[in-house]
């Protein structure tokens, strides 16, 4: 133990000196690197107060986020893709197939109808909105007010003016010109009167089919054939009938002449 005890003071020295120039290299590299590296800013956002384009940018980045993410929508509810999808649904319901034509087929066939009827609408709104939106000759609330006068003018021409003046009384209006009425009384009574129109072009669809079913129906329990399905003889009834006269020209023809009146 004693000789030990020896050993400490003679180290403590030492290991003074050791610790005194470790603390000056640290002080120096700490020095070297502060005089080389930028000091570390917190930027809360008064420094962008003085630039309203970045803030502009942000806003128009996030309002075409917000059309992508509505895209579907505005053209199921503001065009006539409403219409054609039921149609065809009908169609293909009154010919009792379930899976033919599929529900892509349709949903395609709706949507190239829809930008056909649509074309004249958007070259109108790419004429007077975007175009001189493009050309920075109109700000982006002009742009919308301009591009929105087409889209109603064609909701205004299919929808019955029944349903507009319903959705313009629950929202206690005074009496408005029908081109000043806004979007949301006008979309929802175009709705409404696409769904109405829809189904009943869908009923005349239905009515040769039934009277096929009925007399398939009578043929077979006057033979006392009352076993047999009658669905066994009147889809194909029902299938050759609908291509003798060809019936999807005839439903397309129907659909896209609805809209011209």
């Amino acid at each position: 133990m004693p000789p030990r005890r020896r050993r400490w003071p003679r180290l403590a020295p030492w290991l003074c000196l050791f610790v005194v120039c470790i603390w000056g290299v640290a002080g120096a590299s700490a020095q070297t690197t502060d005089s080389n590296l930028a000091p570390l800013r917190l930027n809360i956002g008064l420094d962008g107060v003085g630039q309203p384009r970045d803030v502009d940018v942000g806003i128009k980045v996030l309002f075409a986020i917000t059309l992508l993410t509505l895209a579907p929508s505005i053209v199921m509810l503001m065009t006539s893709f409403t219409r054609i999808v039921i149609v065809l649904s009908f169609v293909r319901t009154a010919l009792s197939l379930q899976g033919a034509p599929s529900n892509q087929i349709i949903i395609g066939l709706s949507l190239f109808i829809t930008f056909f009827i649509m074309g004249p609408v958007w070259e109108r709104i790419d004429h007077e909105a975007l175009q001189p939106y493009l050309a920075k000759e109109l700000s982006s609330e002009q742009a919308l007010e301009r591009a929105s006068v087409p889209i109603r003018s064609f909701m205004l021409k299919q929808a019955r003016a029944k349903d507009v003046e319903l959705f313009a009384s629950l929202a206690k209006m005074s009496p408005t010109a029908p081109e000043q009425l806004p979007l949301k009384v006008v979309i929802p009574g175009f709705i409404i009167s696409e769904l109405r129109t829809a189904f009943q072009m869908g009923f005349l669809l239905f009515v040769p089919f039934i009277l096929i079913d009925l007399v398939v129906a009578t043929v077979l329990m006057s033979m006392g054939m009352m076993m047999m399905p009658p669905m066994t003889i009147s889809l194909p009834l029902k299938i050759l009938l609908f291509v003798l006269v060809d019936g999807w020209e005839l439903v397309v023809r129907s659909v896209v002449q609805s809209f011209a009146t």
